[in-house]
């Protein structure tokens, strides 16, 4: 998805329409997520962007994107950009860390 979102619309209130930009951006991440993964990926994963234009637009995390689009707002902008682009993930594990009953060394070595 990339779309500018109007922020002022006549007749209506800014923060109802701040709410329905909002509405749609989390629709579509559940729509994208509700998707069959591709073989050979665990989940979906999605790159995002949120700026005045499609030219200023910041990389954000997933998580950060509402943050973001209300950053933007309280700055009076007339407008938002959004930019959030699906793709398939894998999980990565981690190794398993050693952490027994032994107790912890400091920088220097002692206990």
């Amino acid at each position: 998805m990339k779309k500018n979102f109007p922020l002022q619309a006549e007749g209506k209130h800014p923060d109802r329409v701040l709410e329905a930009v909002k509405h749609e951006i989390r629709k579509y991440f559940k729509r994208e997520r509700n998707r069959a993964v591709p073989a050979g990926a665990d989940f979906w994963d999605f790159d995002c962007k949120v700026g005045l234009t499609a030219d200023v637009a910041e990389v954000v995390r997933v998580s950060g994107v509402i943050e973001a689009v209300d950053a933007v707002a309280k700055s009076g902008a007339a407008s938002v950009y959004v930019e959030i682009l699906s793709k398939h993930g894998v999980r990565v594990l981690k190794a398993p860390s050693h952490t027994g009953d032994e107790a912890h060394e400091d920088e220097f070595g002692e206990q």
